[in-house]
């Protein structure tokens, strides 16, 4: 019997670091409800690991020791991140002007503007630039900052100070997760910060998120979905879900 306890643990602990090797965060809740276990037992599991070094419990669940890179990131819901980065490309008109917040979809929408003529993007996104190179009709402005190496993008105040010389019809922003009750959420300070200075800058902000990144809570609070024009997303955000978000006045878009 103790064995079978024993292999029953070690089955639950390795379910638990490959979902946040994949997601970069779980809760508590959820994980009792996948595994069939009570959430005493699974606070249990989170404590062991995290005496091992193996995680970072937060209240209601537990995040990653070590933050994903971006690059990891990307292979997640590549698919569907591409079709809401399309969608968000068509918003763009020629002549416009844009500011494109890092992120792993957010990051794709450079892709989808290369028949696109005059338009003006100011980004704090490193991985932006391949797409940037391959039309000429876009005109480019990285800010300066600090290079942050896990998501490929500029920090700090040399961040918003670039940001706030530039007025835009469009800002398309991402997250770490958002609910219809926190709004829109970030495991990083200096990320929430450039979020919100885009945000400021532009007539309409636009939040780009696959329909994982809903239910989850990042660190730190960054805007009210009620702040955002609207929300492009996947078939997956589920139609209550859609319902809640349209009843707080937001725009939701599913590609």
């Amino acid at each position: 019997m103790k064995e079978d306890a024993m292999s029953e643990k070690q089955s639950r602990e390795a379910y638990i670091l490959d979902l946040l090797a994949r997601d970069g965060s779980l809760s508590v809740s959820a994980l009792s409800r996948d595994l069939g276990v009570s959430e005493v037992t699974i606070r249990t599991n989170l404590r062991d690991l995290e005496t091992r070094g193996l995680l970072l419990r937060t209240h209601g669940g537990a995040q990653a020791s070590t933050f994903q890179t971006v690059l990891e990131r990307q292979r997640h819901h590549m698919a569907e991140k591409e079709r809401i980065a399309t969608v968000a490309a068509g918003l763009v008109r020629d002549g416009d002007s844009v500011m494109i917040e890092a992120g792993t979809t957010t990051a794709l929408v450079m892709k989808g503007l290369a028949d696109r003529q005059a338009v003006q993007v100011v980004t704090n996104s490193t991985l932006t630039i391949p797409a940037a190179r391959l039309n000429g009709g876009l005109r480019l402005i990285v800010t300066g900052g600090q290079f942050h190496h896990e998501t490929e993008s500029f920090t700090g105040s040399q961040v918003l100070e670039t940001i706030n010389e530039y007025n835009v019809r469009l800002a398309f922003i991402g997250t770490d997760g958002f609910t219809a009750q926190r709004g829109l959420t970030t495991q990083f300070a200096d990320g929430a910060d450039a979020i919100r200075a885009m945000h400021d800058r532009a007539e309409e902000t636009w939040l780009l998120a696959d329909s994982s990144k809903y239910g989850r809570a990042g660190f730190v609070s960054v805007l009210p979905l009620a702040d955002v024009a609207g929300v492009i997303t996947d078939s997956g955000i589920g139609e209550e879900t859609v319902a809640a978000l349209r009843d707080l006045g937001v725009q939701v878009i599913i590609a």
